[in-house]
């Protein structure tokens, strides 16, 4: 994997957006989370946090709001994950001074939500924020998480995409239908940049997503030519990981197995693998 593009840790990305970075740079979060504040007036609103205890982020979020005379109106998440919500509780003591403020998001189909230390409010698809100079629709967008939302910006014609869409590499996936489904409903919004979760803003929207999908037509594709190669002979998922993800960093062979297994509930679905009592997979015969 190539070393990741170096970003500023606050930057203006345009005249309604300010992007912050999480300062918890790793393999899985690549420059770090990026938090952004959207709107023009004195009262902004928060897309995603970071992790907890990341006492640069906090200095950052309060000077970036001092040096542009604003406030927090709310903070909106794009989903559950610690890297976008583990900051929440720092950013109400230490920024908000314990002033109470809205923390809305997708409540979870299933599973419990993590603790912030404060109640959610929980919001339904197409949910619309508006803040001066910024209008944000909410989009229902799972399959990276089941509780995953995109915030689509009006007056841009752009999207927030948190974790559905990033640049430098490729998400994990808990459910591949839901994420090829949630891909092409990104698509078909047309936008113009796409404000990721993590890596530098993205100026072509569409052929961002585009390459996301051909992405995974592509990762799919591989896995059925290596299991037909194979003849029969049952290949565990880690087996494919190996064989097809090469040249990925040995510590991230974890998450490219959860989507390898992605894969084969969607091919075995379809009808075109199944698995062998256990041992691995192997290609159906017709």
């Amino acid at each position: 994997m190539a070393a990741p593009n170096v970003m500023l840790k606050v930057e203006r990305l345009s005249s309604r957006v300010l992007r912050i970075l999480g300062c918890n740079p790793s393999p899985m979060t690549l420059q770090g989370t990026n938090s952004y504040l959207v709107g023009t007036g004195q009262r902004r609103i928060l897309i995603d946090t970071t992790n907890p205890g990341k006492d640069e982020y906090i200095k950052l979020l309060k000077s970036t709001l001092e040096g542009n005379n604003t406030s927090l109106q709310e903070i909106v998440i794009t989903h559950f994950h610690i890297d976008h919500v583990g900051a929440i509780p720092d950013v109400c003591q230490n920024v908000l001074h314990g002033r109470e403020i809205k923390v809305s998001k997708m409540k979870k189909p299933v599973g419990d939500e993590v603790d912030i230390g404060l109640d959610y409010t929980f919001i339904e698809h197409n949910h619309t924020f508006h803040t001066e100079g910024a209008t944000l629709r909410a989009l229902y967008n799972p399959g990276h998480t089941n509780d995953h939302m995109i915030f689509y910006l009006e007056e841009e014609k752009s999207v927030f995409s948190g974790d559905t869409v990033m640049n430098g590499s490729s998400t994990t996936v808990k459910n591949l239908i839901e994420y090829m489904k949630s891909l092409q409903d990104i698509l078909n919004l047309k936008p113009v940049r796409i404000y990721p979760g993590h890596g530098p803003v993205i100026e072509d929207g569409v052929k961002a997503t585009t390459d996301y999908i051909n992405h995974r037509i592509a990762r799919e594709k591989q896995i059925l030519e290596y299991l037909q190669e194979c003849k029969g002979d049952p290949r565990t998922v880690m087996d494919i990981v190996k064989t097809i993800y090469v040249g990925v960093p040995e510590v991230l062979h974890g998450k490219a197995a959860e989507n390898v297994d992605q894969h084969l509930v969607k091919l075995q679905a379809e009808g075109k693998v199944v698995s062998e009592d256990g041992k691995g997979w192997i290609v159906k015969e017709s």
